[in-house]
């Protein structure tokens, strides 16, 4: 039962008349709109940045979360969930079903899953066309008429934006058909198909120093588009693993899916591995919906990350000598879409002199001359290894060049971009011919797959890293 802000806010009068009822004394009612945007700002460090505020800036108050305490007149209005997106910001306030003190365990306050998820799909409407300010305003002032229909009296019934109708005169009837699910808004008509993609992305820390452990994280998603006749029809999907791929783990499916094995859902990142996990096939029966859909979100342990590297920097003097060197592990397909490194420089000037070499791809310095972009391409070398070697010094620091709080001195990390086709770390696939439709006629089945790269740092190794993670025999 979330509140949307929306540059027109959508307000729930039934909902905030609950939540007087339900929180009883401990009830801080939501101010107007004009006060609650200011307290939301200042909350989200938006204004009076500068300024230390205990209750928001302490140290003993780190956020883990989207979920945030804004100080009203009223008193203390909790829970805000709000996020920043390409210079938006998405908030709404669920609804508590029960006292506010002492505040329940976030896991127990259901609208806060509804909210995300409504706001989600409000992003997901919004964020394409952010490069068109015209489209971007047509779309934010269709989105009162959408949220009448996702959100009717304060609950999400529909939080795929996108799959409605924008004006209250092409809204349709119910479907008569009874057995056609709520997911489905619209029918196709046309031959049937069906697009699978697995994206996989790997997540890395890398420090290269025998006290700190690297680490790394695989998470993944089938997404499907199934274009197909009928009001309720019936398809099943398989994922499958090579003899040699890592167990997907910590599987989590879309509401459409009509029964699941057990123990494809137990195994969880949790527990060590052991003989016991389950390896697939991964089979998935379901009825779609008429959009684009995730029909199930996955993470895995792999052995090793796909690029292994070191990066180190050491001042002399005025100047900086770094040191990149990378490794594509054997196992891992030598073809990339894109393959960079890129270099920053914190709390430093422009650079002012550059010497260097690499090994294989080639260097750029970006506009603002705080940058170094390593792009190695399309394939690395057949001995899979690439090194950059260079000395840098640096002008005048003005207020346009990067700062960073946690990136001061040597402390300083290379950040990996990569993207490859076809190919999945886990190794997981969808095998075309595995994917059955119960319905007439012969239907056209895509199937691809992709690794990408998300948040893949190198630290160097000359310097303490920020975090570290000491090993368990320390």
């Amino acid at each position: 039962e979330p509140e949307a802000l929306v540059p027109s806010p959508r307000r729930y009068p039934t909902v905030e008349l609950r939540a007087e009822t339900l929180n009883g004394p401990t009830h801080v009612a939501v101010p107007s709109d004009s006060a609650f945007l200011k307290a939301l700002l200042f909350e989200l460090r938006l204004v009076d940045d500068h300024v230390f505020v205990e209750h928001r800036d302490t140290c003993a108050r780190i956020n883990h979360s989207s979920v945030y305490s804004v100080s009203t007149g009223a008193g203390t209005l909790w829970p805000v969930l709000a996020f920043q997106r390409r210079g938006l910001i998405y908030a709404c306030v669920p609804l508590v079903e029960g006292p506010l003190e002492p505040r329940p365990p976030l896991l127990t306050v259901t609208g806060l899953s509804q909210g995300l998820a409504l706001l989600l799909g409000i992003l997901d409407y919004v964020s394409p066309s952010q490069k068109n300010e015209a489209e971007m305003n047509t779309k934010i002032g269709q989105l009162r008429n959408l949220l009448v229909q996702a959100c009717p009296l304060g609950t999400p019934l529909n939080t795929n934006i996108r799959s409605l109708n924008s004006s209250f005169e092409d809204i349709q009837e119910m479907p008569v058909d009874k057995d056609q699910p709520a997911w489905r808004s619209s029918s196709y008509k046309g031959k049937p198909q069906v697009n699978v993609c697995i994206i996989e992305k790997v997540k890395c820390m890398q420090y290269d120093q025998r006290d700190v452990v690297d680490t790394w994280q695989v998470y993944g998603a089938v997404n499907c588009k199934c274009d197909i006749e009928g009001s309720a029809p019936n398809v099943t999907l398989t994922v499958n693993l090579p003899t040699n791929g890592a167990p997907l783990q910590d599987i989590v499916v879309h509401h459409c899916v009509t029964s699941v094995d057990p123990a494809m859902l137990m195994s969880s990142s949790a527990e060590p591995l052991d003989d016991s996990v389950y390896n697939g096939p991964y089979k998935f029966p379901f009825i779609p919906p008429s959009d684009s859909f995730n029909l199930c979100y996955y993470t895995s342990q792999v052995p090793v990350p796909p690029i292994l590297g070191s990066y180190q920097l050491v001042e002399e003097g005025s100047q900086i000598k770094v040191t990149v060197n990378l490794k594509l592990h054997e196992s891992i397909k030598n073809s990339f879409e894109y393959c960079e490194v890129r270099i920053p420089f914190f709390n430093r000037g422009p650079i002012a002199q550059l010497e260097y070499k690499v090994s294989y791809g080639q260097l750029d310095l970006s506009r603002e001359k705080s940058l170094l972009v390593w792009v190695i391409g399309q394939k690395f070398p057949k001995s899979l290894e690439v090194s950059l070697t260079g000395t840098v010094s640096f002008g005048t620091a003005g207020k346009e060049h990067p700062t960073d709080y946690v990136c001061t001195g040597n402390t300083a990390y290379v950040k990996l971009y990569f993207k490859i086709p076809d190919f999945t770390l886990t190794g997981c696939y969808v095998d075309q011919h595995s994917v059955q439709i119960f319905v007439p006629g012969k239907p056209k089945i895509t199937a691809s797959r992709e690794l990408i790269s998300s948040d893949y740092y190198i630290w160097n190794s000359k310097a303490p890293a920020p975090m570290v993670y000491k090993t368990l025999l320390e």
